[in-house]
């Protein structure tokens, strides 16, 4: 029996053998097993997230269009909202020369060219007599300041001179004495191509600077110190007082200037970048006993000026147009000047 069973042992052997392997097997197996749940989690939450990539490249891309769209619609709109205010502009140009041209009246003499527009206007109100011009310049070098440093000369001379169109006295002068000759100088500052005359003279008694900047446009101020004048730009000017007009607003006159009336010189600028000279004539009951300072202040402040100086005025006031000399100088005869403003043609 033991025999038998020793037998049956050594049959069996193998077969249990194979199953004991084959139920090792069987768990190593199952450890290799892949978790196909946690995968199959992972390939859908990779799927959704390479979804959700496309999506905002697609609308990176989408945006990036609209956005190019968007401004180039905005560049078209402005384009033409462009093209509008230019014409607005042009209206408003020609309706503002319009306005300053009904309060003038009608030119009686007229220069044009590329550089500049010239209209000379009559001036007239009770007791006396003038004349305007109003200068459009758009080439702001035709606006001169003329210096002669020793014995000075009229401005009709200086017209003639530099070949000017226009020209009208310029700022205050003293008179020196110089051996057998007498010199006339100008008082405060004199600019002349940008350079000043002379050295700086800070301002004594109100007196101001005024001229015209690189751009064309009027500049002036009461300077005290150098800093002060060469804030202002100014490519020309001269000196004299007071001042009339200011941002539209007529300045406090002192009282020794208020109720003269005398032949005027006045340079002044409208909102446009136009200048406005005025020459009024005085002294002469039978033609015009000349103009107050306050009554030029309410008719600048009537034509629309918007700052307004006072030049020199009395026996030198001098109107000059195309080389006539179109007012009536009180002395009878023109003076010779340090200084005279002319506008070239």
């Amino acid at each position: 029996m033991l025999r038998i069973n020793l037998i049956l042992l050594f049959v069996a052997a193998p077969l249990i053998g194979v199953l004991i392997t084959v139920s090792a097997f069987g768990q190593a197996a199952a450890g290799m097993v892949l978790p196909t749940r946690e995968l199959d989690s992972a390939v859908v939450a990779l799927k959704d997230e390479t979804y959700n990539i496309q999506y905002a490249v697609g609308f990176m891309r989408d945006s990036l269009e609209q956005q190019q769209q968007n401004l180039q619609e905005q560049q078209r709109l402005l384009e033409q909202l462009s093209q509008q205010t230019g014409i607005q502009k042009n209206l408003s140009d020609d309706t503002y020369e319009q306005h300053i041209l009904d309060k003038l009246g009608p030119p009686v003499r007229v220069h044009r060219s590329s550089r500049v527009e010239i209209k000379v206007f009559h001036l007239s109100g009770i007791g006396y007599r003038g004349y305007i011009a109003k200068v459009k310049p758009y080439d702001p070098s035709v606006l001169r300041v003329v210096h002669n440093p020793v014995d000075g000369e009229t401005t009709l001379g200086a017209v003639q001179r530099t070949g000017a169109i226009f020209g009208i006295n310029g700022g205050g002068y003293f008179t020196a004495p110089s051996g057998d000759k007498t010199h006339v100088l100008p008082i405060g500052n004199t600019m002349v191509d940008g350079k000043l005359i002379g050295s700086f003279q800070p301002s004594k008694e109100d007196i101001f600077f005024v001229g015209f900047d690189g751009r064309g446009k009027l500049v002036g101020a009461i300077c005290y110190a150098q800093s002060d004048l060469n804030r202002l730009g100014a490519r020309q000017g001269v000196s004299f007082v007071p001042i009339l007009i200011r941002d539209q607003t007529p300045v406090p006159l002192p009282q020794k200037w208020q109720n003269q009336r005398q032949p005027r010189t006045i340079v002044g600028e409208y909102a446009n970048g136009d200048m406005i000279f005025i020459v009024v004539d005085g002294r002469q009951a039978d033609w015009s006993s000349g103009v107050t300072l306050e009554d030029l202040q309410i008719t600048l402040s009537k034509f629309g000026v918007v700052d307004a100086y006072n030049l020199d005025g009395g026996g030198s006031s001098v109107f000059v147009f195309n080389n006539e000399i179109m007012n009536r100088p009180s002395d009878g005869k023109l003076r010779m000047l340090p200084t005279n403003i002319v506008v070239m043609p």
